[in-house]
């Protein structure tokens, strides 16, 4: 990794330029309170996955700084938008289709609530998440190899399910109806809109908050739909 050179001053300074200035968060149970130790812990995770991308192709983008602003920065505003939806003291949460552990693996840097369990079929881009996880000691964060529909029961029910790209957003709010506890949360990340609430209450479900924001030169969106 020594011709990859990233300093915690850099994801600082991308983060700050990126609209999502880092702060000291004293609430953090374990470690990575202060902004400094988010962004150092945040350089191991952006040079592993540029290291890693080059053999693997794990994600489109190739250098750090693309990286940062166009999926990084998703994780980062994931941090606030979950603050705000008043989840439960320890949830059970579910990434679907974590991949590269985008946005679990820098979203744990920030918000560490609960236990968090990266779902990835893939073999390959799941020992790079364990990998990536040994080094950042990202602490009650799990990678579970295999099918979505085969998670064990041991980690049901979920408060939160996210999705980001794992399936078509209609087809993922049937398909998590066996997972999600009666109150929990499916929060969705996407290129577009909130759906209408006239579409969501047709399938049984509300939109309890949402959020958009710059991501390089695109807007991304995130939705937090409950049942009703």
């Amino acid at each position: 990794m020594a011709d990859i050179k990233i300093s915690a001053a850099d994801i600082l300074g991308a983060a700050s330029k990126a609209g999502r200035r880092l702060k000291d968060n004293p609430a953090q149970e374990e470690g990575f309170k202060a902004a400094t130790d988010q962004a150092r812990v945040l350089t191991y995770y952006l040079t592993m996955l540029v290291k890693w991308n080059k053999s693997m192709n794990l994600v489109g983008p190739q250098g750090w700084e693309e990286v940062f602003h166009s999926l990084i920065i998703d994780s980062l505003h994931l941090a606030d938008f979950l603050d705000s939806l008043g989840l439960p003291p320890n949830p059970v949460s579910l990434d679907l289709g974590a991949g590269a552990g985008l946005p679990g693996i820098p979203l744990r840097t920030l918000w560490q609530a609960g236990d968090y369990h990266l779902v990835e079929a893939r073999q390959k881009r799941s020992i790079f998440m364990r990998t990536a996880l040994r080094v950042m000691k990202l602490p009650r964060t799990y990678v579970f190899q295999g099918r979505a529909e085969k998670i064990p029961q041991t980690n049901l029910p979920a408060d939160l399910i996210l999705s980001k790209a794992f399936m078509p957003w209609k087809d993922l709010l049937e398909f998590v109806k066996p997972m999600l506890a009666p109150q929990g949360r499916v929060v969705i990340l996407s290129n577009d809109p909130a759906p209408s609430e006239d579409e969501l209450k047709i399938l049984g479900h509300a939109l309890e908050n949402s959020m958009e924001y710059q991501a390089g030169d695109k807007m991304h969106y995130l939705w937090s739909l409950r049942t009703v």
